[in-house]
């Protein structure tokens, strides 16, 4: 259903790759997931890591009612609220040994960013899956 591949015109990126192809016919794009509770908390507040694991469980839950896994995930998007690049490198490696760190494989892209959508907000992740049929 995906296809992955580096152009060798290109660096080899880092766990990531810089193409990746669907076949499926179905695509789910998925909200913004925020380190929000069920009650719509921000959790974790100052604490990038309860978020990051916060958002994580809730992109498990979503990609599961859209019916997708984290290796359909065809697109990612990881916003961070960081300019320092060894803060955004300890996000990914803590996305990469994560439960949807097969989600990252694909095209992705993590930013360091100025602000987020909630008070407290410190990383919001973006998904688009392609849909088994």
């Amino acid at each position: 259903m995906l296809e992955r591949f580096n152009p060798p015109t290109v660096h080899e990126p880092a766990g990531y790759s810089h193409v990746t192809i669907t076949s499926a016919g179905r695509l789910a794009h998925l909200a913004g997931q925020c380190p929000l509770d069920r009650a719509g908390r921000v959790v974790g507040i100052d604490d990038l890591d309860a978020q990051t694991d916060q958002v994580v469980a809730n992109c498990l839950a979503v990609l599961a009612a859209a019916g997708a896994e984290p290796s359909d995930v065809a697109r990612s998007i990881v916003y961070v609220v960081s300019p320092d690049s060894g803060v955004l490198a300890a996000v990914w490696q803590r996305l990469m040994a994560s439960a949807l760190a097969p989600a990252f494989t694909t095209a992705s892209t993590l930013l360091g960013v100025a602000g987020l959508g909630y008070t407290g907000q410190l990383i919001e992740i973006d998904l688009t899956a392609a849909l088994p049929d």
